[in-house]
């Protein structure tokens, strides 16, 4: 997981314990409790919502506060712990390092180190490390373990005192403590090759293969994977020993491809074909119509090879089907999969929202935190910069749209995880819609290159400013609404205009975008006029300002009253129906709403016994009505 640990601080003492540990670990931020904690990085204000939205979001946390605090704050969310973060308390001086959760995915090693710096005393619980030395369930990097479930009571066992039989060879676990006895009941198996695992048989796989592939466009995925199982278990290879299934840049987006590396459960690695053309004195078949084809002599049998180093050997050559071929190389040791070739490229659409945490989705801050690198208007970089310590950083300038997700796609392209982030939701007058019309286009018509066209990407939805405005001042959305943008930078004023006109004929709720700009003076006092000849000049406007942000303000008034000067770039205007009221409260605030059409049920007659009620089904509107609320 690539996200950043958050230093979480209560008070003042623990706050010098964690600048002590900030300074070993550059991508820490230090959060503090607003009031107390002045000087930190970002300032929070309920420390429960708080602690729970850095965990959701996959931020190793380390807190320097009673244990008790972490435990009360994340038992409501804990659901899978192969998944979540690592959670360290701290005692405030520093003394005492407590992992909580994650031990084996990091939590462990990490209070070790934390012990180290600060001399203080790691209190690792897990018994697996206390009295093993070793956590058969987390196998170091380049092994697998094939039967995980398996792995607990098979401990359980070893901590009570049973002994162990070691088959194959792993250092790992000869010099771990165990107790070794040639009959033991319990095994623990080190093998390439195919083992039966069981409840007192581990099977762990030293992860020195790479499998090689290439095929046609098209080719039906389960062509290639009978393909490569066939050759797996020919060469007596067992499917845990693959490291990652290799293949030509061109192929990046090929189905089969990668429903091979989902099948194995592994990941795709992606060589160009210059890449691959070096490897051709290694190759056993080299091929005149695949140089031809795509640029390089051997695709299956240079890609396995490119994967599994310098020193591999192919143990099995290039075998091939009508539409697909495969070849196996061996490494004499683990394949370090994020060093050799580059992944498939990713990007991530995140729509932050207006502003404020609490109205980000846990999806978009999730991605944030597992990108490389972030590309963004500048503001939009700030609003999330606690979530993007130590990515790589783009940052374009106001106008600058194009580019800025051009760059994004094409960054995805060279095999990074790139997140385009937009303030409210992307795909509402943001980027989303110029990521599809450049992949769209070809590349001489202005689209992308071939290689960010292959990206895989993901859409993460956020808060528009038209629901924000709507959800702070009461329900105005609640009937029939549509959103214009009043720019004519992209639209002809002349299409802006027609729109106008329908949509006050047709008496929507209207949520202006872009109402204006330093530039733009004319369109909203236009829009203004077009509307007053459909609807009262008493119909509320609401005018929301830095929506989810510290000077954020939302007023009330009338459409007559609306005036420019009242509204700026970052100002959303909501204009009523025929229909939308504004109330008084009582406490002198305001809420407005547009009535959905109940009060034709609030206002009829009550009947005073239901028994009597002879209504046929088909005249009771209240189903329609919950079904469409349903919907």
């Amino acid at each position: 997981m690539d996200a950043s640990p958050i230093l979480l601080v209560l008070n003042e003492t623990g706050f010098e314990t964690a600048q002590d540990v900030a300074k070993r670990f550059s991508t820490a931020r230090i959060h503090g409790l607003a009031g107390r904690v002045p000087m930190a990085d970002t300032q929070f204000n309920e420390t429960i919502e708080h602690i729970q939205l850095l965990f959701k979001a996959g931020h190793p946390i380390v807190g320097f506060c009673a244990s008790g605090i972490l435990i009360r704050a994340l038992a409501p969310v804990l659901s899978d712990k192969t998944s979540e973060p690592p959670v360290i308390a701290i005692s405030e001086d520093g003394s005492s390092i407590v992992p909580l959760l994650g031990g084996h995915r990091g939590a462990n090693e990490l209070a070790r180190v934390l012990a180290r710096g600060l001399r203080g005393h790691a209190a690792i619980t897990t018994a697996g490390d206390l009295k093993l030395g070793v956590a058969l369930d987390a196998p170091p990097s380049g092994w697998r373990l094939i039967n995980p479930e398996d792995a607990k009571p098979v401990m359980a066992e070893l901590i009570s005192g049973a002994s162990v039989r070691l088959e194959g060879n792993a250092d790992w676990l000869s010099e771990a403590d165990l107790v070794h006895s040639d009959d033991a009941a319990i095994s623990l198996v080190a093998s390439e090759q195919p083992e039966v695992s069981g409840p007192t048989r581990l099977v762990y796989h030293p992860q020195k293969f790479a499998v090689g592939v290439g095929c046609a466009r098209g080719c039906a995925s389960q062509e290639l994977i009978d393909l490569v199982e066939t050759q797996l278990a020919e060469a007596k290879i067992a499917p845990g020993a693959v490291a990652c299934v290799a293949t030509i840049d061109l192929k990046a987006d090929e189905t089969a491809v990668n429903d091979l590396a989902d099948h194995l459960g592994v990941p795709v690695r992606l060589f160009s074909a210059v890449e691959l053309q070096r490897e051709t004195p290694r190759l056993r078949n080299p091929s005149n119509v695949v140089f031809d084809e795509v640029g390089c002599y051997g695709v299956a049998e240079g890609g396995a090879l490119a994967a599994a180093g310098p020193f591999a050997a192919l143990t099995v050559e290039k075998q091939k089907t009508e539409n697909a071929t495969c070849a196996i190389a061996r490494s004499p040791k683990a394949i370090d999969t994020s060093a050799v070739g580059q992944a498939r490229g990713h990007l991530s659409v995140i729509g932050i929202g207006p502003g404020k945490d609490d109205w980000r989705t846990p999806q978009a801050t999730k991605l944030l935190s597992e990108a490389s690198d972030v590309v963004g208007y500048s503001l939009y970089l700030d609003i999330v910069e606690n979530h993007i310590t130590g990515k790589t950083h783009h940052n374009f300038p106001l106008g600058a749209e194009e580019d800025r997700v051009r760059f994004a796609l094409e960054e995805a392209g060279k095999g990074k995880n790139v997140a385009l982030i937009s303030s409210g939701d992307a795909g509402i007058y943001a980027m989303g819609t110029l990521v599809y019309e450049l992949l769209h286009r070809n590349q001489e018509f202005g689209g992308v290159s071939d290689a960010a066209k292959r990206v895989t990407i993901t859409n993460a939805p956020g808060i528009s400013a038209l629901q924000a405005c709507s959800a702070l001042i009461g329900a105005p959305l609640g009937h029939d609404f549509c959103a214009i943008s009043l720019s004519d930078l992209l639209t002809p004023w002349e299409v802006i205009e027609k729109r106008l006109k329908a949509a006050a004929e047709g008496d929507f709720v209207i949520a202006f975008y872009n109402p204006v700009s330093q530039r733009r003076r004319t369109q909203l006092a236009a829009a203004k006029e077009i509307l007053l000849e459909h609807r009262s000049g008493a119909t509320p406007v609401i005018l929301g300002v830095n929506l989810g942000r510290p000077d954020e303000t939302i007023r009330v008034l009338s459409l007559e009253a609306l005036s420019v000067d009242d509204v700026d770039m970052l100002t959303t205007v909501l204009v009523g129906s025929s229909t939308t009221r504004s109330v008084l409260r009582g406490d002198g605030h305001p809420f407005v709403y547009t009535p959905r059409g109940y009060s034709k049920r609030i206002d009829a007659p009550k009947p005073t016994d239901v028994s009597q009620d002879t209504s046929s089904p088909a005249d009771d509107s209240s189903h329609e009505t919950e079904a469409e609320n349903q919907a």
